[in-house]
């Protein structure tokens, strides 16, 4: 978790002032972990909202009085709430509007509460600019400290058909992926792209492996065979973090066939993950997209290591 300042300021050139309200503190058994937030806001009289801090009453509450309350409250979820998680949770709530959001401008990590900033605050902003390493959001000393929400994973989609769409529509909305989206025209992407998704068309889109990061992880599901295979060839040639190819068994047999003859070692092509999914789920675009994204979430940096063949996807 860390602090979107991109869809505060979104929300705020959408709503005028917008009230953020964020989990500063747990204890015992709560809807949501510290640094889950939502935005909440009015406009002509209607409220409006993105983001969860759990759902139930606690958010309802919390939306409710999100213009109303600063800085830390306390809530015990069963005496307060009548709820049955039986845990406390402590909410940071703020109002901002254009301008209070100029103070934030070029900070990595946002510190803010009463008085000023306790040594401990300090020293923990100071070991963070050490280190490079980010801290965890935090309540300390009554300040709330969150860091600026940056994309962690690069993932790259080749393909912006029906499985393509259902799978940037499941990853967009996690705020540490940055997504790029490469297809052969225009034509080829919805109208509305999601929002931090780069679409890229190009005639020839194998060429752009080479602008991908090292580490980027690449899901190839394009609507030709031929280019699925130039694409494999290219992020072999390349190098990649994660790599998966939907498709078959048998799709994929003879893809390694065609990889080994165009120079790549077993090793090497043991790195590409096909067929990628969860048969389970179902052939549906969205099932398949569901199980493809719980593979990314659950993975962690393979550094080579083969895919790990419990995955299926349906035939492309």
């Amino acid at each position: 978790m860390s602090f979107d300042l991109g869809a505060l300021r979104a929300a705020v050139t959408a709503h005028g002032r917008v009230a953020r309200v964020v989990v500063a503190d747990v204890a015992g058994s709560t809807p949501r972990e510290v640094g889950a937030a939502m935005l909440v806001w009015a406009e002509n009289g209607r409220p409006g909202q993105s983001g969860t801090i759990g759902g139930g009453t606690l958010e309802f509450e919390a939306a409710r009085h999100a213009f109303d309350r600063s800085g830390a409250t306390r809530h015990a979820l069963g005496p307060d709430m009548g709820q049955c998680c039986g845990g406390a949770v402590t909410l940071w709530t703020e109002v901002f509007d254009a301008a209070a959001l100029q103070a934030f401008d070029g900070q990595e990590v946002i510190a803010r509460g009463p008085g000023e900033m306790p040594l401990s605050v300090q020293r923990l902003l100071a070991r963070a600019r050490g280190s490079g390493l980010r801290p965890e959001p935090q309540l300390l000393a009554g300040w709330m400290v969150e860091p600026v929400t940056r994309a962690q994973r690069d993932i790259w989609i080749w393909g912006a058909g029906h499985v393509g769409r259902a799978l940037v529509a499941t990853l967009a909305p996690l705020p540490d992926i940055a997504i790029t989206w490469v297809d052969t025209g225009r034509d080829r992407f919805p109208d509305v792209v999601p929002d931090g998704v780069t679409a890229l068309p190009a005639p020839q889109p194998a060429p752009l492996m080479a602008h991908a990061p090292k580490q980027a992880e690449h899901l190839i599901l394009t609507y030709s065979h031929a280019l699925d295979l130039e694409l494999c060839h290219a992020a072999l040639s390349h190098g990649f973090g994660f790599c998966g190819l939907i498709g078959s068994k048998t799709k994929w047999a003879r893809f390694r066939s065609r990889l080994a003859n165009l120079g790549h070692s077993s090793d090497e092509i043991d790195r590409i993950c096909c067929p990628i999914g969860q048969k389970a789920l179902g052939k549906h675009p969205s099932a398949i997209a569901i199980g493809v994204a719980a593979q990314l979430l659950n993975q962690q940096k393979r550094n080579g290591d083969t895919c790990q063949t419990s995955f299926l996807a349906s035939g492309a």
